[in-house]
């Protein structure tokens, strides 16, 4: 099949090329949205073995400024994980923390890295804004459209 079959919603070839990109640069997950229609790829990715820890999973995760229902009452301002994996709110073990609750940042600005597949990605803030709070502590695992903190 070729993908340009009038009756099908998505081009195989795209769904394809997103799989042969998820695979060639180690990440766990790719999405786009194009025209109003959203495609995600993911990869399985090895965190049972987190999930069926002894610890308990019903815990809540901790939350230095505010919890996850603060993000429910500021949707356009909260900045979500694009991905799964580790939070980390410095650029290195010891070093400040990106953003504090009251830092004023710029489109673009660095709030946060989260690390996946053993690379470092930075989020960057989705617009300028004062931070209002934050939803993750240092070397917290997150989840893909978990919030993570709140610009207004």
């Amino acid at each position: 099949m070729n993908g340009k079959n009038k009756n099908q919603l998505v081009d195989e070839d795209v769904i394809r090329g997103l799989a042969e990109l998820l695979n060639d640069t180690g990440l766990s997950e790719i999405e786009i949205e194009q025209k109003g229609l959203r495609i995600r790829i993911a990869r399985n990715v090895a965190i049972a073995a987190a999930v069926t820890s002894p610890q308990p999973a019903a815990a809540a995760p901790h939350a230095p400024s505010a919890t996850a229902k603060d993000a429910d009452t500021h949707p356009a301002g909260t900045v979500t994980s694009p991905m799964v994996g580790t939070a980390y709110r410095s650029p290195e073990p010891g070093a400040p923390s990106f953003v504090e609750v009251g830092t004023v940042v710029k489109q673009g600005q660095t709030l946060l890295i989260i690390e996946a597949m053993k690379t470092m990605n930075h989020i960057p803030a989705p617009q300028a804004g004062t931070v209002k709070a934050i939803l993750v502590e240092n070397e917290q695992p997150v989840e893909f459209g978990e919030p993570l903190l709140i610009i207004e």
